[in-house]
């Protein structure tokens, strides 16, 4: 395990070591994507039917991995694309304007597949929410799943994962950062912020 992070400062400007840990390291978050990948396969009873679709933006590269991983196992490429929920979501009153990031439907569309959603932090379940939302602009999937690499849990919706790659309990004034290496460089998830 890598040495905790220490990016945070304190009021006074001065680093606080204890402010941010780095929870999964490359390591961990290649074989929890593999794990999911195998899950995924098996509650499925393989890859037939299956899409992937990742959530904007973090999700997306992680939907890649996994059907990487699965293209490794079963010899077949599982087609996957982005869902991007910006429009859907329910504070779009209430924050600044968002960029909007690419829908990407796969070939052959939805309809009649199984659709695997991937994030890459599961919180209050809203973008999930918003997620379904936008699922119904696209097609009629015959069933859809959820796949996160990290649940924080403080749902404020009746939403659950169906494939997790780590359980990490936070306080609320914490924040789960993902950083994945197609996107900034290395692979960790750091939790920031001291528990209450």
């Amino acid at each position: 395990m890598p040495a905790p992070a220490t990016t945070a400062s304190s009021s006074a400007g001065v680093p606080d070591p204890g402010a941010d840990r780095t929870v999964l390291d490359s390591g961990d978050i290649s074989r929890a994507l593999s794990r999911i990948s195998h899950e995924i396969l098996e509650r499925n009873k393989g890859a037939l039917r299956i899409v992937l679709l990742g959530i904007p933006s973090r999700g997306v590269p992680l939907a890649e991995r996994i059907a990487e991983r699965i293209a490794a196992v079963e010899g077949t490429q599982v087609p996957h694309g982005s869902l991007d929920v910006t429009m859907y979501r329910d504070d779009l009153r209430l924050k600044p304007a968002r960029t909007l990031l690419p829908t990407q439907i796969p070939d052959g569309g939805i309809d009649d597949k199984v659709v695997v959603l991937v994030d890459d932090v599961l919180f209050s379940g809203r973008t999930i929410r918003a997620a379904l939302d936008a699922l119904n602009d696209v097609g009629r999937p015959r069933a859809v799943q959820l796949a996160v690499l990290v649940d924080r849990g403080h749902r404020e919706l009746p939403i659950r994962a169906d494939f997790v790659g780590k359980n990490l309990p936070t306080s609320l004034v914490q924040r789960v950062r993902v950083h994945l290496a197609d996107v900034d460089e290395l692979d960790a998830v750091v939790i920031e912020g001291a528990a209450s």
